[in-house]
């Protein structure tokens, strides 16, 4: 079992808590948190875009001209590709991106990135991530003393509004609950801020 410092939320140690090895102790599968990073990109995508093809652009109904005896190329179709304003040849069309991965990589990727926190000492839990009223200060304040001024993802057990919204404002800070946490968002930024009761129930979901 991996042992961490919990903390208060202005940086003071409360108590020490273990973290189950299974979760945050294996060795990081490098390949499967980047299929999961990139599988993530993909379902990402709108795939919306659109290139209008001969048939779809406006004009060249008539042959240009006949097709001997001009000295030009033959012709069938001012709108073809190779004329400007012609139609894109081959260009995208509006498709769907998204795949998925199967269950066991899934859960295996998302140990690795929580372990790689735990490795890279990029871990802080928290007793309690709360805040009376909504407030960006407080949060402010929060990651100064926990020294996570920088791009930092808070983690709680449900949603909180009040932590939500304290939050929304801060540059390169994002708030995520257990169940919307995802292995994108836990490598892409640097810290993983996580309450007491967070980190039981991720240990309940992927244990």
């Amino acid at each position: 079992m991996s042992q961490v410092s919990v903390v208060d939320m202005t940086g003071k140690k409360v108590a020490d808590t273990e973290l189950n090895d299974a979760i945050f102790g294996i060795e990081p599968n490098t390949a499967l948190m980047h299929a999961m990073v990139v599988n993530y990109l993909a379902n990402q995508r709108q795939g919306t875009q659109s290139t209008l093809t001969r048939t779809e652009v406006r004009g060249g109904g008539r042959k240009p001209w006949r097709q001997k005896g001009t000295g030009h190329a033959r012709q069938g179709s001012i709108r073809a590709p190779q004329w400007t304003h012609g139609g894109v040849a081959l260009g995208p069309k509006p498709r769907d991106y998204s795949y998925t991965l199967n269950k066991k990589e899934r859960r295996l990727a998302m140990k690795s990135a929580l372990s790689t926190k735990v490795i890279d000492n990029n871990i802080v839990v928290v007793d309690a991530i709360k805040t009376e009223e909504y407030k960006t200060r407080s949060m402010v304040e929060m990651l100064k003393a926990l020294g996570a001024e920088g791009k930092a993802l808070i983690v709680t057990a449900d949603a909180d509004a009040k932590v939500v919204k304290s939050a929304a404002n801060i540059p390169g800070v994002k708030t995520a609950t257990v169940n919307t946490l995802c292995v994108y968002d836990i490598l892409n930024y640097d810290k993983f801020i996580v309450s007491s009761e967070a980190v039981k129930k991720i240990e309940e979901v992927y244990v």
